[in-house]
């Protein structure tokens, strides 16, 4: 019995052995970089509700049931033409706005759905965060030297930057936001499809009847707001060519961030 004891003897001055140490999703670590970026230029971040209101979701954001603009979102709809699954996270500009007076600055991550055919670059679920600003003395310069910050803080600080032209029922001015490929560094490729150039974002200064709607005053305040997608951002850093790998659950792809 001693002998049999004595060569079970457990060497408690052993090192254990190490449990494999969890990875952070990538879109979780973009969600995290883009928002670190506002707050720590004065933003709060918040969250709201994922099945939303027609209103919230349209009329409030100067979509009402007859505008052309509703074409360009198909929706997953509740309870047809009352409830649905929000198509973008703009809805939280409203219940912000309705709950705030100025100086308001927010950024609202979360996930939006629209009813597309899933392919390589488009799923029916992703993510969005969505930025607003609203102060007496707020300008175009002010969205411009905000976004170029949040383009150099994800991507390098050389990268280059350019504004277009744009139409979004909720902002006037809108403009869109493009950076110099990070792939090719602005000489062409497939990626930019050989312009030297990659969208990011849509933006613009919120829209007077927007305000109007929430009880703001638009001869007195003004504001911008964006939406980017975290996905986007995610594929550029790590040059990933198939989107559904975001939520295939497949570990040979996860451990690789």
């Amino acid at each position: 019995m001693l002998q049999a004891l004595e060569k079970e003897r457990i060497d408690v001055t052993l090192p254990g052995r190490a449990l494999p140490v969890g990875h952070m999703h990538p879109i979780s670590r973009a969600i995290w970089d883009i928002t670190q970026v506002f707050v720590k230029m004065g933003f709060h971040v918040i969250d709201g509700p994922e099945v939303e209101t027609d209103y919230y979701n349209f009329q409030a954001l100067n979509i009402p049931a007859d505008h052309p603009a509703r074409d360009m979102q198909d929706t997953f709809w509740v309870v047809p033409g009352q409830i649905l699954l929000r198509t973008q996270t703009s809805p939280m500009q409203i219940r912000v706005m309705e709950q705030m007076r100025p100086p308001v600055r927010v950024v609202a991550p979360g996930k939006v759905y629209r009813n597309e055919a899933i392919d390589a670059s488009h799923e029916a679920m992703f993510h969005q965060v969505e930025g607003l600003l609203i102060d007496e003395y707020c300008t175009m310069g002010d969205l411009k030297g905000c976004l170029e910050r949040l383009a150099r803080a994800l991507f390098g600080e050389g990268r280059q930057v350019r504004f277009r032209g744009s139409y979004f029922p909720f902002t006037e001015p809108s403009a869109e936001m493009d950076i110099d490929c990070p792939i090719c560094a602005g000489v062409g490729c497939r990626t930019c499809k050989y312009t030297g150039w990659i969208e990011m974002l849509g933006c613009g200064m919120v829209h007077p009847h927007v305000l109007r709607g929430v009880g703001y005053d638009p001869a007195k305040y003004r504001g911008f707001a964006f939406g980017i997608g975290p996905e986007r951002v995610a594929i550029l850093r790590h040059t990933i060519e198939e989107i559904r790998l975001f939520s295939a659950n497949d570990l040979r792809f996860l451990k690789q961030f």
